[in-house]
């Protein structure tokens, strides 16, 4: 009975006057009574543009859940294309300030992918996949290898092109030669006369195992050794493959590694343009060993891609290849038929981007994923949202409209791991560099034209907006810095933390759970107004410090 001012035998007190309280144990039962007077709203309501106009990620919130589990319960396995998954939905962008090779081991590393950009030479690119592809590895099937006569200086030179100091050491310097020694960064630190021959110095008690051990076996005797390689070798003593202990090392420090599942080598991916030029860097890179190809356009529904594609498809069966960029579900049809793997979805969302400003082309990001992976998703194809991404939010925003995983630029551009350097800023900030492929200076780097006949052609950024033939350049992008983010091995875990904390509050354990939840309308949503937006920022504070993680 309520009480008012303590005195019960006076109280009439209904929070509705003159209606009398249900029985608040049959709640459960009153709510599904009126499951068609639902709160919020599902998602096809969400994206009508004719009712909504064009949404973006910061237009809308997901309502919440019902939290039945932990957040270390929640699964975020993915696939990136038809064939190939990933254990984390996020890819770094094919941008010459975002994505090189350490970005993309590292991507790869705790559970992403990495895009190596094209704003370079088709040799550097293809030595970026080389360096992806041997980081680590289950059996190194193609070690670098010496021989008798390869001098202590050569080898020093070789540890700082690779990253890696221990080579095996053959008759005749080759693989399926005899096994005749090793040479670790130990033996040729200290050792001061360069123009030694590597025999002088190599160590010869080896520890082996032979040819046809399992992983799991040859992990085995590694481990019980203390040896950091164990080579494998045939019956007549000739090298055949190499296993590395640091490799041990990373899997137990990377669990969620995105590998190969025969070779355990990372999955690797670049991108290409559609000119004529890019299938011959396309050969170089799938020799280097390449995994997945990007075909890189602002614009994908082209004749050039088509064509393209249809070459990929027919000359390199083996590999995947995702079309892009599109935005409606006519541009994607194109694609789809043509036989692609994947969709990159996004037209001028990007931080660095003013394609829809300059161009006056494009489509808000949230009705551009939801409108294409919901069509891509009925054969088969999925979708990396591409562009918008600012933080978790968004990123739980874009995977819920239906992408498999999302693609990050600026977002990972201050990382340890993208290329550049640090500099400080007018305000005393650390940052790095950071500009869009259709940027004025992107567009203008010379080093994807080194060799070349035409420096212009053989540029990414011009080659992306179809400019190769203008003669003045129109910049779909701009040039800037981004504040320091410190390490993706710091920052990612935020990320994958992040995400399964929101699909938790969601209530939900898993992407394909979410997507599907979505689309029967289990999951709801709910438009953001202006002043929504600005209440659910930080608000009413003199001063803060917004640190995301520790």
């Amino acid at each position: 009975m309520p009480l008012t001012n303590g005195d019960a035998a006076a109280s009439t007190s209904f929070l509705l006057p003159g209606v009398e309280p249900l029985d608040f144990n049959t709640a459960l039962d009153v709510l599904k009574n009126e499951d068609s007077d639902r709160d919020g709203i599902d998602v096809k309501t969400l994206i009508d543009s004719r009712t909504n106009g064009g949404l973006t990620y910061n237009d809308f919130l997901i309502l919440p859940g019902y939290i039945g589990f932990s957040a270390a319960d929640v699964a975020l396995e993915t696939p990136v294309t038809k064939r190939i998954s990933l254990k984390t939905p996020l890819v770094s962008s094919p941008m010459d300030t975002v994505t090189e090779h350490s970005m993309a081991i590292h991507m790869a590393l705790l559970g992403g992918l990495g895009v190596i950009h094209h704003n370079c030479s088709a040799e550097d690119q293809a030595e970026m996949v080389r360096k992806v592809k041997r980081y680590e590895n289950g059996f190194i099937l193609d070690p670098v290898v010496l021989s008798p006569k390869t001098t202590v200086g050569e080898a020093k030179q070789l540890k700082e092109k690779w990253g890696f100091g221990g080579f095996p050491v053959t008759e005749n310097g080759t693989l399926r030669s005899r096994l005749v020694g090793m040479i670790t960064t130990r033996d040729i630190q200290f050792h001061p006369a360069l123009d030694d021959p590597v025999t002088t110095v190599m160590s010869t008690d080896l520890v082996t195992a032979p040819s046809g051990t399992t992983l799991a076996e040859a992990n085995a005797v590694l481990s019980k050794s203390k040896k950091g390689k164990l080579p494998m070798v045939d019956a007549n003593g000739h090298l055949i493959s190499l296993l590395s202990r640091s490799d041990l090392l990373k899997n137990l420090h990377y669990p969620l590694a995105s590998k190969l599942p025969h070779s355990k080598q990372l999955i690797c991916a670049a991108a290409i343009g559609t000119r004529p030029d890019d299938k011959i860097r396309l050969q170089k890179l799938v020799d280097a060993g390449l995994d997945i190809v990007i075909l890189d356009s602002s614009q994908g529904n082209s004749m050039y891609q088509i064509e393209m594609i249809k070459y990929v498809k027919r000359q390199h069966p083996g590999l995947d290849v995702i079309g892009g960029n599109v935005v409606t579900r006519e541009q994607a049809a194109s694609l789809i038929a043509a036989g692609v793997d994947g969709l990159r979805i996004g037209m001028g969302s990007g931080s660095a981007c003013i394609t829809q400003e300059v161009m006056a082309v494009g489509r808000p990001q949230a009705a551009s994923v939801f409108g294409v992976s919901s069509f891509a998703a009925r054969f088969g194809v999925p979708c990396i949202a591409d562009g918008g991404i600012q933080n978790v939010g968004h990123i739980v925003k874009g995977l819920a409209l239906g992408a498999s995983t999302v693609m990050m630029g600026g977002l990972l551009a201050g990382t340890t791991e993208s290329p550049g350097n640090y500099f400080v800023s007018r305000e005393g900030q650390l940052v790095k560099a950071y500009r869009g492929m259709g940027s004025i200076d992107a567009m203008e780097d010379k080093k994807a034209g080194v060799g070349g006949k035409n420096v212009k052609a053989n540029n990414a950024g011009t080659a992306r907006y179809f400019s190769e033939g203008d003669r003045l350049l129109v910049a779909q992008g701009v040039s800037g810095s981004v504040l320091d983010r410190g390490s993706v091995t710091k920052f990612v875990p935020y990320l994958i933390a992040g995400l399964q904390h929101s699909l938790q509050d969601i209530g939900v354990k898993s992407l394909p759970q979410l997507r599907q939840d979505v689309l029967d309308g289990r999951v709801r949503f709910e438009l953001r107004t202006v002043s929504a937006q600005a209440e659910g920022n930080v608000h009413g504070l003199h001063s803060f410090d917004k640190k995301l993680y520790s």
